[in-house]
């Protein structure tokens, strides 16, 4: 039975495959004039059935989003906002555990521009985006745009230039100028992903709640509320100023979200959140928040600004109290700082109003126990006294400050695959801080402004032992353990000094030092090639057959492959001691050299990373441009048997491994 099927399979395969350069999505453009010197910039395309194209502001660590490219924009024309986009939808990947925002059957970007240069004639736009269905496919395409003669006085109508064509940039099919009436430029559709946000608001209000219980804050709400209740002519208006005062607190932070949009834009942030050398940045920026919470320094405003502030709150009324509540913020800035600025760095890499939603969730658990105590005076009495215990909150924010921080740095080793925060290094580091937060917290490490203490409180000791478990729990991940609980923090199991842990030699693996030329241990310990030539050496010194494995670092039926296929027993024993795995990333963005960059001559595309060389090679070679897709091959570099791609079915794929390798005997 299992034969009949391969046959089949094998069948429909090679009756596919003189025809598998597969274009999903069909391009067309114009041009929207709404002056003399704005246009809108229209492009268009239709997806075929069960295609996604993936959205510009889908999330790092997830499939790549799409990216415009503007050629010879300099001196020329200016970009007018952000690209704008149809509405996307979204879905949860198990996979790369994050949000999918994906387009179906249609999806349009408009970019507005002003031309500078009246003699400018057309634009340039490369769009770089990947569609998936079963498989991916990586693609660009070029658009050229035809401008109208801008002339000041000139009255007629538009000029709409239509190019129709398939993304595999071959074939482009010019239609003749046609006039449009003038349009004004259309408004982006709201995407409101209200789940998110409540999250975003939730983890704000949990940080303005950590703020609060912070040296520099909880004194404060005594000393205000008293100061409230005292100063005010009856019991009525001191509620009603401390209401103010919490609402001054909210309004303030808020205005700071909506300065960071105003200056950033709605999605500039999210898109700076996948750029490497920010990620850089925003670690270096959190180590110095932790190193100020651990005790090494202080965050602090100048004192001329407190003082100017002091001065204005004296005016009274609801100017004075706007100004008590802008004095708490800057005076509190030592410790309230670092946690605004990592809110907003969190909040700034989901794009839209995010940072607004982060800035009002923290300031209202800042400003609530204001306007509570304000109206319940007697739970003062409640209120735990102010002593060291403050303290050891700051200091236990500053350590998970700090192992946050590294968080940002692991996402721009992944970009740049530099291997220099690999898996178990990431897990070491975070060992290492929580395991001396425990210890601190036991009080067997002390900082520099603790408190001497005699015992450690119930609460301490509850805090230090869940923090200890959670060290133990991050520990047999250095031995390959999955850590479900913590899965999107350090970088996956591939990326590792060993993917079997320390211990690789079990399954069969062997150590790193132990590789041949140019291999790394890959998925369950497999010698994998990543350098289309020394693996083809590997093979001919070894005599096996070569396994290349067509993949990406965003494909996700790639890694569905390699979880739920490869890591069946027999398909693992055939794929670690039968064949040779070359593994060749097309969506591998580390530039080639620059005497090897060049125009293909196949695509007209410019080859200058190591991914757009894999996939000229995928193209010119097997006449396909999709993902995954896996070829059996003869040390002649001649096809064993025909190649298939997402086989989800463990039988059909071992079976179809076992039919090239039998050939190759």
């Amino acid at each position: 039975m299992n034969k009949l099927l391969f046959s089949i399979f094998t069948f429909l395969a090679f009756a596919n495959g003189f025809a598998q350069i597969i274009n999903p999505v069909k391009w067309t453009s114009k041009v929207e004039k709404l002056s003399e010197t704005e246009f809108n910039l229209v492009m268009e395309g239709k997806i075929d059935d069960e295609w996604h194209v993936y959205s510009q502001f889908t999330p790092a660590d997830g499939p790549i989003p799409a990216e415009f490219k503007f050629k010879d924009a300099k001196g020329n024309f200016e970009l007018i906002g952000k690209t704008k986009e149809s509405p996307y939808k979204k879905q949860y990947n198990d996979i790369f555990e994050v949000d999918e925002y994906y387009f179906e059957k249609n999806v349009t970007f408009t970019q507005k521009i002003k031309v500078i240069n009246p003699n400018l004639t057309s634009v340039k736009v490369k769009i770089d985006y990947q569609v998936c269905k079963e498989v991916c496919i990586n693609q660009d395409y070029t658009f050229t745009f035809a401008l109208p003669k801008i002339e000041i006085a000139q009255s007629d109508l538009p000029v709409v230039t239509t190019d129709t064509a398939t993304a595999d940039t071959a074939e482009v099919v010019k239609e003749e100028p046609i006039k449009v009436v003038e349009t004004t430029p259309s408004s982006e559709p709201k995407q409101e992903e209200e789940k998110g946000l409540w999250t975003i608001f939730f983890l704000a209000f949990l940080g303005g709640f950590a703020a609060l219980l912070t040296p520099c804050v909880f004194p404060m709400i005594p000393m205000t509320v008293s100061f409230f209740t005292k100063q005010s002519k009856n019991p009525a208006q001191g509620k009603r100023n401390a209401i103010l005062y919490g609402i001054s607190i909210i309004a303030i932070y808020v205005v700071l979200g909506l300065i960071i949009n105003a200056i950033f834009g709605a999605d500039a942030l999210n898109a700076l959140s996948t750029n490497p050398w920010f990620n850089i940045f925003f670690f270096i920026l959190l180590l110095i928040f932790a190193a100020s919470f651990l005790g090494a320094f202080e965050i602090m405003l100048p004192n001329s600004w407190a003082n100017k502030v002091d001065k204005q709150a004296d005016r009274g009324g609801i100017i004075g109290i706007l100004f008590m509540a802008l004095a708490l913020a800057i005076v509190s800035f030592s410790c309230t700082g670092p946690i605004v600025g990592t809110l907003l760095v969190e909040s700034a890499s989901k794009g839209g109003i995010a940072p607004i939603i982060g800035m009002l969730g923290f300031s209202s658990a800042l400003a609530l126990p204001f306007m509570l105590f304000a109206l319940f005076p007697s739970w003062l009495n409640s209120l735990p006294k102010s002593g060291g215990w403050l303290n050891t909150v700051k200091v236990s924010l500053g350590f998970l400050e700090l192992a946050l921080a590294f968080k940002f740095l692991s996402n721009a080793d992944l970009v740049l695959q530099l291997h220099l925060l690999e898996r178990e290094v990431f897990l070491a580091i975070w060992i290492a801080v929580f395991g001396a937060w425990a210890l601190y917290l036991f009080g067997k490490i002390t900082t520099p402004h603790d408190s001497p203490v005699s015992y450690i409180s119930v609460g301490r000791l509850s805090l230090a032992l869940l923090v200890s478990a959670f060290t133990v729990y991050m520990i047999p991940g250095l031995f390959g353990a999955p850590l479900k609980l913590i899965s999107a923090f350090p970088p996956p199991q591939t990326y590792s000094e060993s993917p079997t842990g320390f211990f690789g030699n079990n399954n069969g693996s062997i150590s790193k030092e132990g590789l041949p030329d140019g291999a790394k241990v890959g998925e369950h310990g497999i010698i994998t090639f990543t350098d289309y030539d020394k693996g083809l050496a590997y093979a001919k010194e070894v005599n096996k057959p070569i396994l290349l494995d067509f993949t990406g670092f965003a494909c996700v039926n790639c890694r569905k492959m390699e979880i739920n296929v490869w890591s069946d027993e027999k398909v693992l024993s055939v794929l670690k001691n039968e064949v040779v795995l070359i593994s060749l990333y097309v969506d591998d963005k580390r530039e080639l050299p620059k005497e090897e960059q060049h125009v293909s001559k196949i695509t007209g595309n410019d080859i200058e990373t190591i991914g757009d060389k894999w996939t000229e090679f995928i193209i010119t070679k097997y006449k396909t441009n999709t993902q995954p897709y896996y070829v059996l091959t003869d040390l002649n570099e001649q096809k064993l048997n025909e190649p298939v791609s997402y086989t989800p079915n463990i039988n059909e794929y071992l079976a179809w491994l076992k039919d090239g390798i039998s050939k190759f005997k």
